[in-house]
């Protein structure tokens, strides 16, 4: 329990130094919304509508700096972002909450999938060193992984996309289906996803099987091990509950700051098969100044992989006791 309060602890603190951060940042760049909004419309809004949107972005208002800070402490928890100049007039949070499910679905479905296939890869390879499985995989796995994302995502769509037409070229789903909760919408939604989603698997599924691999060669040489072997317990029971349970371990860290960075979305890829997941919406963001989106998505972002590397040192402490006790 003590564990967990410190680690508790700390996810506060580097919370509210993000937040902190966050606030701070804007207020050092040069130009405010408004400049963006008037810059965009290449002067065509009148200096009275520039005034009431400074006044609505709240730029420009006599309130203390420090008072302006607690009010942002409070809008932040209560997830109120402000206005976004790049979809004005709609709040921050209804955009982030409408590209926010495509990410998740996309990154998140897929990066679980690379993690788990690339762990059972890696453990079968070192368990059964020097056989097929681990002379084919692991090298063609970990060549492909060093293949630029965009890369293959181009190459997916000149294939597949263009040349055969198996599947749509770009979107989350077809223009103008109606958005439900409908088997239709979401068969059209997998379809459309299927293309980013191999580029991402195929992609990435190398580092976790490499780094799986070399856990497990190093666990394989430990006298508990060798106990377990000579004790006669089973193959699988060995590989699994005394080598890869221990040999994991150095990749759960791995993996939850990978969970946590899927809010941020697959930024070429999205961009690719304009896909309407964050890494898209955020590209668009900074292209277009959009900096009360901006703000947020990258505050989403340190929160999400905060409670990954917090739920990830706490499912190590359980699996490892030695984690969990003072020096």
């Amino acid at each position: 329990m003590r564990f967990v309060l410190r680690r508790a602890g700390f996810f506060l603190l580097t919370l509210w130094s993000a937040m902190t951060l966050n606030f701070v940042i804007p207020r050092l760049m040069p130009g405010d919304p408004a400049e963006a909004i008037f810059a965009r419309y290449k002067g065509r809004v009148s200096p009275t509508v520039v005034k009431a949107l400074e006044a609505q972005f709240g730029i420009h208002n006599n309130k203390n700096i420090v008072l302006q800070y607690f009010d942002y402490l409070a809008n932040t928890l209560r997830g109120r972002f402000g206005i976004s100049t790049y979809y004005f007039p709609n709040p921050v949070s209804k955009e982030i909450a409408t590209a926010l499910p495509w990410t998740v679905m996309l990154v998140g479905i897929t990066t679980l999938l690379a993690f788990l296939l690339g762990t059972l890869i890696g453990t079968v390879s070192a368990w059964r060193r020097g056989g097929a499985l681990d002379s084919i995989l692991p090298p063609v796995f970990v060549v492909t992984s060093a293949i630029p994302y965009f890369w293959v995502a181009m190459v997916f769509v000149l294939v597949f996309a263009v040349s055969l037409s198996w599947f749509p070229t770009a979107f989350g789903y077809t223009p103008g289906i109606t958005i439900e909760p409908s088997m239709h919408f979401f068969l059209n939604a997998i379809d459309h996803a299927i293309l980013p989603a191999v580029t991402i698997l195929i992609t990435s599924i190398g580092g976790w099987i490499l780094t799986m691999r070399n856990n497990m060669i190093t666990t394989l040489a430990e006298d508990y091990v060798r106990m377990g072997r000579a004790k006669g317990l089973t193959s699988r029971r060995v590989m699994f509950d005394y080598a890869a349970r221990n040999a994991i371990l150095p990749n759960l860290t791995g993996f939850a700051m990978s969970m946590g960075f899927v809010i941020s979305g697959a930024i070429l890829v999205e961009y690719v098969f304009s896909y309407p997941g964050i890494g898209f919406m955020l590209l668009q963001a900074v292209s277009g100044e959009d900096f009360p989106l901006m703000q947020a998505l990258f505050l989403l972002i340190t929160v999400a992989v905060l409670v990954a590397v917090l739920l990830a040192d706490i499912v190590t402490a359980l699996l490892d006791p030695r984690t969990r006790q003072n020096a």
